[in-house]
């Protein structure tokens, strides 16, 4: 079986887990027929749930874990435990049983575990969390979000290029554009590091599809297909569209609810309102990616139920399946290339 279709996943990570990771991975294997599943945690508390999956229970292998790393617990608490769900799914991933990793539980820890065991991709100096929101367009990619607070421009530009593989693998677009997050658009605007990785991605391979510096509205107007920022921007940016998506939703039940007319209303309105939620259901969402490790390692949210669960699946094996960690290689091989390429002919000129 190709290790490119084989996912370890914790398990007992998350709020209703195991639960809902077991009815998430069975809806993940009828999309998914030929994937295996490596699953970490208590086996007594797992096999009767599995037992019962319509599917899961042919694509599964169970590994008994001891221990589990709580909601709460401190990342460097995480890393003294050896036997947790967590860290025997991370270390499948390094040990070549599994090609990503997937976990519903403390994100601290995950982030922690995960790059101390697998380490970086040659070439890359940070690996950085990328994840979908809707736009008015379609679906827009953003990172980095919330991994690493300040960032210099070489970050900015492996952030550039790892966002806009993401892009071509999970949303299917050929040649997705991209833009730097700034203060404004024009080319004065922002910190030194933001000039400085503007101007190294005009040069690159990937330059035709450098959109230039967007705002903060653009991210919802759609204005480009991925949103390269630093790790604080980021999650606030993310965090502040969350907020906005939560509070349209509250507005609306009122406006609906709020007298005999309006509920008449919404009864007209039902089937457009049904789509709309299910455009902006966070389930669709579900899924950050923590890009430029040596193995696939996909954050679920804690919260989520099993659709969710089985759409951070999908997430996951999209990656492994295409090959992502190759394609970053190559795609940082062509960009240094091109830019020792044009540093020599500007020597040349002087």
């Amino acid at each position: 079986m190709s290790r490119n279709q084989i996912l370890a996943v914790d398990a007992m990570g998350g709020d209703h887990a195991p639960e809902a990771i077991i009815a998430g991975l069975d809806l993940a294997a009828e999309r998914h027929p030929q994937a295996t599943f490596l699953l970490f945690g208590d086996e007594a508390v797992l096999r009767p749930l599995v037992d019962k999956t319509k599917r899961l229970r042919k694509q599964a292998v169970l590994h008994h874990a001891a221990e589990l790393v709580g909601g709460d617990m401190k990342p460097t608490v995480a890393l003294r435990l050896r036997d947790s769900s967590m860290r025997r799914a991370i270390d499948a991933v390094m040990n070549g049983e599994a090609a990503g990793v997937i976990s519903a539980g403390n994100t601290g820890a995950l982030l922690a575990l995960s790059k101390i065991v697998l380490k970086t991709l040659k070439g890359i100096d940070r690996p950085a969390m990328a994840a979908i929101a809707p736009s008015s367009k379609g679906d827009v990619v953003m990172l980095d979000l919330g991994l690493n607070v300040i960032c210099d421009a070489r970050n900015l530009v492996e952030f550039a290029l790892m966002g806009q593989m993401f892009a071509r693998i999970v949303l299917g677009l050929p040649a997705p554009t991209f833009g730097l997050l700034n203060i404004g658009s024009e080319e004065g605007k922002g910190h030194e590091s933001l000039r400085s990785a503007a101007a190294t991605l005009r040069e690159s391979p990937i330059g035709k599809q450098f959109y230039g510096f967007v705002e903060g509205h653009d991210i919802a107007a759609g204005t480009v297909d991925v949103v390269v920022t630093d790790g604080f921007t980021g999650n606030v940016a993310l965090k502040t569209g969350e907020g906005a998506l939560k509070l349209v939703g509250e507005l609306l039940k009122r406006v609906f609810t709020s007298g005999p007319f309006a509920r008449a209303g919404y009864i007209l309105a039902r089937g457009g309102l049904n789509r709309l939620r299910e455009w902006l259901d966070p389930r669709r969402y579900n899924g950050a990616v923590l890009l430029g490790l040596n193995g696939v390692v996909v954050k679920s949210h804690g919260g989520t139920d099993a659709l969710g669960f089985a759409h951070a699946v999908d997430v996951a094996l999209d990656m492994v399946g295409n090959d992502f960690n190759s394609r970053i290689a190559e795609g940082l091989a062509a960009m240094d290339s091109a830019l020792l390429s044009a540093a020599a002919e500007a020597d040349s000129h002087e």
